[in-house]
Parts: structure tokens; sequence; C-alpha cells
């Protein structure tokens, strides 16, 4: 155990949650938890933690990933709500330099009115779904906040852990190897 001591240790002073770090001393090094780990949210918040400032490439490429996460709630969106997608679509078009931060956040909030709304029709899987779009654009600061808004969508607990799979498989198509701790 002796050997996990390092870079579990670097996990807990950057606050992981328990249940991470408890599954994180099973793997011999950051590499092979990364490479087994089939929870995108816990995925995005470390790269959250690690991306550099808001505004540089890393967390731009950062916010690129959680859009396409946040993509996985999209099917939870009441028909005809297009604003969780405008959401998703505006801070892409930030990323890459076509949108202005006033715009996203001017699209985030339509979605969190969609949020709210869907939640005041008492229909749990639209709300969390228009809220992950919406906190998509939040990602480089709180990354793991759309993952885990949209598994929430999911009634079943097999739902949630196949899309949290799929957020995780997404995260290793755009950052292959484990962050540097």
């Amino acid at each position: 155990m002796q050997r996990h001591k390092h870079w579990i240790d670097k996990l807990i002073r950057l606050h992981a949650c328990s249940d991470a770090v408890s599954w994180c001393r099973t793997y011999d090094s950051l590499d092979d938890a990364w490479q087994s780990c089939t929870r995108g949210d816990w995925m995005l918040w470390l790269l959250g933690r690690l991306s550099g400032k808001p505004g540089s490439e890393a967390r731009k490429q950062l916010v690129l990933t959680t859009c396409e996460c946040a993509r996985l709630a999209l099917p939870h969106v009441k028909t005809g709500d297009d604003r969780p997608l405008k959401a998703i679509e505006t801070t892409e078009r930030w990323a890459i330099g076509k949108a202005t931060i006033q715009e996203v956040r001017a699209a985030a909030h339509a979605a969190y009115a969609a949020a709210a709304a869907a939640a005041a029709d008492d229909d749990a899987a639209a709300a969390a779904a228009a809220y992950a779009a919406a906190t998509a654009y939040v990602a480089a600061a709180a990354a793991y906040v759309a993952a885990a808004a949209y598994a929430a969508a999911a009634a079943a607990a097999d739902a949630r852990s196949n899309i949290l799979k799929r957020c995780a498989d997404i995260v290793r198509s755009h950052y292959p190897k484990a962050p540097e701790l």
C-alpha cells in the first residue's frame, strides 16, 4: 500500500471525494486507475482541478470535452426545448473563439430556465438534462457538475452507470493519459 501513498495523497490534497479515493487505492498508479475508470464525472472533476487558468487553451479543451459529455443528456430534454442544446453549442463556439463569454452566460441562463420549467412540470429527467447543458459553460471551473447533473437524469442505476461510463470513454478519447498530479 505504500507505493500508492504519493499519488493518493495528492488526490486527497485536491479534495477528491472519499468514494473516488477509496476506489483509487485499489490501483498501483493514477494511469492504471485512469484506464479503468468508469466514472466520467470523477475524471472531469480531476481535469477541472488540474487544467489551468480559466480561458487557457487547456481549459478550452476541457470545456469541449465536457460539452461532448453534456450532449449525452439531450435525449432527456423535453421535445421542442432547444435551450439546453443552444447552451452547449454556444459554449462549444466560445471554446473555439467564435462566441463571447456573455453569449455563453445568456445561453446558460436560458438553459437554467428550461431546467426550472421542467422541474415545475415535475419532469426530473428533462430538468437534469437542461441543468447539465447549462452547466457546461462552467466546466472549466467545476467540470464534474455537468456529468453529475445529466447522470441524475437517468432513473435507474444501470442507466446512470452507462451514462457515466460513456462519459469516461469520451474523456479518455480526449485525454488518453491521466493528467499529471
